[in-house]
């Protein structure tokens, strides 16, 4: 009777233990993927740049992506280099990246200038290529949600976090600043909703976007001709891929001229010239 007994209560138990199991696959796979606000093909386009102080290098460029055409032959009537389209500007950043934070310290200040200029748009597409590199933590991938999080609760400020993620980036194989550290950072930016984006960087809210993000730019980039993420930074100026050194901020102003001067004369030989009238 007593074997009996014990019987039963072992099946019981491992019943119960069944249910709480598949309820809560069930629920793990009925949960919805959270996806960020602000964003577009995964990215997310800077609107301020406010919070982030000039440089102190000289070596700085105050060009703007603004196309003087002087070589080739204007239409007729003669267009203003005023006329033209912003060149846009792509960012693929992977927050534990030396390249990205190369790129980011020699051309934040012209790239906030743009910006403020209305001379060009600028993304940042947040990316987790080297989760695997910072001893188990994932810092890779939890510092892209955490931009995420900024760009969903507290847009004005992300420019800001993204730059202030850059400049105070961990060393790879190193653990990285904690969930609660990130947290406190986007916070000592000047976020918008403090409570709201700590809950979400803590929570790590956007990991799983964040990775499928990452899968998604390795396949392929949007308005290319067939590029695809190989490594970060990657810098798309009109989909054109930038291959320059990332610490010169003049050669990358004279790249981002001459795409925006092309762009200028296509658009310009694209448009008729209108017939006299008498």
């Amino acid at each position: 009777m007593r074997t009996a007994s014990i019987s039963i209560a072992v099946i019981a138990i491992v019943a119960v233990a069944a249910v709480v199991v598949t309820w809560a696959v069930s629920s793990a796979a009925s949960k919805p993927l959270m996806q960020p606000a602000n964003v577009s093909d995964d990215g997310f386009m800077v609107t301020d740049v406010s919070g982030v102080g000039p440089m102190s290098d000289t070596s700085q460029t105050d060009a703007t992506p603004t196309a003087t055409p002087t070589a080739k032959a204007t239409p007729d009537p003669t267009a203003t280099p005023t006329d033209q389209s912003m060149v846009d500007i792509r960012v693929y950043v992977d927050y534990l990246s030396s390249g990205s934070k190369d790129f980011q310290l020699a051309n934040v200040q012209q790239l906030s200038e743009w910006v403020n200029q209305d001379a060009a748009t600028l993304s940042y597409y947040p990316v987790a290529m080297l989760t695997a590199k910072s001893n188990g933590t994932k810092y890779s991938l939890r510092a892209a949600s955490a931009a995420a999080c900024v760009a969903t609760y507290s847009p004005a400020k992300f420019f800001a976090f993204n730059n202030a993620l850059l400049t105070q980036q961990p060393d790879v194989e190193s653990d990285g600043l904690t969930d609660a550290e990130l947290a406190t950072l986007a916070v000592a930016v000047g976020s918008d909703a403090p409570k709201r984006v700590s809950k979400c960087i803590e929570e790590q809210s956007f990991s799983t976007w964040a990775k499928e993000a990452t899968d998604r730019a390795l396949s392929g980039l949007p308005d290319t001709d067939d590029v695809a993420l190989t490594g970060t930074p990657m810098v798309l100026v009109n989909g054109t891929p930038y291959v320059g050194a990332l610490d010169d901020p003049k050669e990358f102003a004279q790249f981002v001229l001459t795409i925006a001067s092309d762009a200028y004369y296509q658009e310009s030989e694209e448009t008729p010239s209108p017939t006299a009238t008498p």
